[in-house]
């Protein structure tokens, strides 16, 4: 799939009132009411569930709204117009800014900021710009694969990094932030320069293009923009320094939300804290918790294999790729979980590069592309899941071999 501007006819749910991005939710939240109900899953092991996963919880909902916040002040409109103009009117230029933009984005503030809060800046842009349509398309399928595939580097990228961080504690990659990015640096890097290869090599027409460049972007506050800016760029120093991502990501929101609310108290609202989607994760947390205990993890030791030479780190990523595809990145990422030990720090790396890398072929493999084709489909640009799959099924494998072969070697 591409996003076009032509008219298509885009997936949709037999809900004709349900947005597919609301698919994963409700099926979560539902799912786990019938196994809490029947007994699936005590009420005492859902509450030590929730003695291990709240501090991913309080993460996900200080990150969405630090980076709504970020979205409220202009930052991400700043830097995309930053790009068009240092791009020179040509197309591969601004891709490249775009890919680099798209990258710090997910890396710093989850790939849900690049998803939801970048893709319609990238394509509010591209009518400014009179891009072309090709052109709008490319820049529009960057942001949904580098959500996700620029997700490795940092616990802060993505959720299932976070439980990968705790389950990393006390191995011989040690715990912290500085010791994931030691252990993730290579994989990450392989698997953002092989996504830009694979976008490049399919769209290489569009990247002929040229574009208007646009005008300055319009700020409607200087301050708050300087303000949120320098909020952005001091959580990385502060999780590199050892604290908690989720007292980072809070401490973060909590001063933005301050300077918002003295500069653009209108722009405070309760819909930008998450809770609804904070719902649905603890939901996917108590369904898969209910399967492990009840036989899913031996069944997933049989097809994930054992070992860490190349072959058996790419089996173990193809395996959670495909579980993801299959039920969404993080329920894949929990059940998966009881399978990883923390002295062996590189399979638990390969899983992650299933889980983050490879949900790019099916809409639900990651709620980061359901939420990436209602932002498109705002912006009056339809999503065509048949060749979303299509591409998808070439990014992939190349993305997954590219990725172990760093990790490996």
């Amino acid at each position: 799939m591409s996003p076009s501007t032509r008219p298509s006819r885009s997936w949709a749910l037999p809900w004709r009132w349900l947005p597919e991005e609301a698919l994963v939710p409700l099926l979560a939240v539902v799912a786990s009411a019938v196994v809490l109900a029947t007994g699936a899953l005590s009420l005492d092991a859902a509450g030590e569930l929730l003695g291990r996963t709240w501090s991913v919880l309080v993460f996900l909902l200080a990150a969405a709204v630090l980076a709504s916040l970020a979205g409220v002040a202009g930052v991400f409109e700043v830097a995309a117009v930053w790009a068009a103009r240092h791009g020179g009117g040509r197309t591969w230029r601004l891709w490249l800014l775009v890919v680099g933009i798209a990258t710090a984005a997910t890396v710093a503030l989850s790939l849900d900021t690049t998803a939801v809060l970048l893709t319609p800046v990238v394509l509010a842009l591209a009518r400014r710009a009179r891009m072309h349509a090709g052109a709008a398309a490319l820049l529009a399928l960057t942001c949904a694969w580098l959500a996700n595939t620029a997700s490795l580097l940092l616990p802060v990228s993505n959720l299932t990094n976070l439980l990968a961080l705790d389950a990393l504690e006390g191995g011989p990659a040690g715990g912290g932030v500085l010791a994931f990015a030691a252990l993730t640096w290579r994989p990450a890097l392989a698997a953002v320069v092989a996504t830009a290869v694979v976008l490049a090599l399919l769209h290489l027409p569009a990247l002929r293009t040229r574009y208007d460049q646009p005008g300055p972007a319009e700020v409607a506050d200087p301050v708050l923009l300087r303000v949120a800016a320098v909020v952005v760029v001091l959580v990385l120093p502060a999780l590199a320094v050892g604290l908690e991502p989720w007292a980072v990501a809070s401490a973060a929101a909590l001063v933005l939300a301050a300077a918002t609310a003295w500069r653009r108290r209108d722009a405070l609202r309760w819909d930008l804290v998450p809770l609804p989607l904070a719902v649905s994760v603890l939901g996917l947390f108590v369904v898969v918790e209910a399967l492990n205990q009840h036989g899913l993890t031996p069944a997933l030791a049989a097809v994930a294999g054992t070992g860490d030479s190349f072959g058996d780190l790419l089996r173990l990523a193809a395996t959670s790729a495909a579980a993801a595809n299959a039920v969404d990145n993080l329920p894949a990422y929990l059940a998966l979980q009881p399978l990883l030990d923390p002295a062996d720090p590189l399979r638990t790396a390969a899983v992650l590069v299933g889980v983050n890398a490879g949900p790019l072929i099916t809409p639900w493999g990651s709620l980061a592309v359901l939420l990436w084709a209602r932002a498109c489909r705002a912006e009056g640009v339809p999503v065509q899941w048949g060749r979303f799959a299509l591409k998808g099924l070439v990014l992939v494998p190349v993305v997954l071999v590219a990725a172990v072969a760093a990790l490996a070697l």
